[in-house]
């Protein structure tokens, strides 16, 4: 029985469209198997840069390491064909860049710098009609980098503490010297109205230690020394009389007339 025209051109169709959403399938599973882990995930300058590719099979022809959003001569790092006695061939994108590749298929970067970031990509041929492709983000960054937004919040609560601590220390200070401020001045003020108060005696202070000034009686006499520095002009005061009796007039001659021996006793006389 023969098939019509019509129904071999309907078989054709569908079978070239399913065996173009097989292969297309087996491409996007392969890539998908493919997996770059980058250790460390956040790489610092002059840190070396492993990235590891997981879900390689046992057995491939090559391995192809690229640098760039796409995949040509001008952005191939470096080829490993395993099984031969230098399996590492550089590309012309390695430059001055120390980078290892291991049979797993992982690339080592020594030393990485801020110039080394972008897209890298890898590309394992199984076959003539099968290569495995995946690729990933890496960016290196600058050492003393501000950190993440995620440490902010901590940062943040030192911050405020510190501020904090630093305002509480500077009112517990302020409030110090206030302080000490006042009570030198109450202290002053109370020694000075101290000192100009008359003191008052009590029943307990002792009577002796009392003393009044009366004037005097008698005239005291300067001495002849001291007659010089007396006013010539004042008269010199007359002494007083003296009583009259017996012994008194004995007394009066014995000193209007003395005796001119030096050792002279008076003996009043009866």
């Amino acid at each position: 029985m023969e098939i019509p025209m019509g129904t071999q051109g309907c078989f054709s169709k569908s079978l070239l469209l399913s065996a173009s959403i097989l292969v297309l399938w087996m491409l996007q599973s392969s890539q998908a198997a493919l997996h770059i882990q980058k250790i460390p995930e956040q790489p610092q300058k002059n840190q070396d840069l492993l990235l590891s590719v997981q879900g390689v099979p046992d057995t491939f022809q090559d391995i192809n390491w690229y640098l760039g959003e796409e995949i040509y001569g001008g952005t191939r790092l470096f080829t490993y064909i395993p099984g031969i006695q230098r399996p590492q061939r550089d590309g012309s994108a390695m430059g001055q860049r120390d980078i290892v590749g291991f049979p797993n298929g992982s690339m080592l970067l020594r030393r990485a710098q801020p110039t080394d970031s972008g897209t890298y990509q890898v590309a394992i041929t199984i076959n003539s009609d099968w290569t495995m492709k995946t690729k990933t983000e890496v960016q290196v960054a600058e050492r003393n980098k501000e950190l993440p937004s995620t440490h902010l919040p901590t940062n943040a609560g030192i911050l405020a503490a510190t501020i904090i601590g630093s305002l509480t220390a500077g009112a517990l200070l302020i409030s110090c010297i206030a302080y000490l401020l006042v009570t030198r001045n109450w202290r002053g003020q109370s020694h000075r109205m101290a000192t100009t108060e008359k003191p008052e005696l009590g029943p307990g202070h002792d009577a002796d230690n009392i003393y009044e000034v009366m004037p005097s009686p008698i005239l005291l006499v300067s001495p002849i020394s001291d007659s010089g520095s007396m006013n010539p002009a004042l008269p010199l005061p007359a002494p007083p009389p003296l009583q009259a009796g017996p012994e008194n007039h004995q007394y009066q001659q014995d000193l209007l007339n003395p005796d001119p021996a030096p050792y002279c006793q008076l003996v009043p006389t009866s």
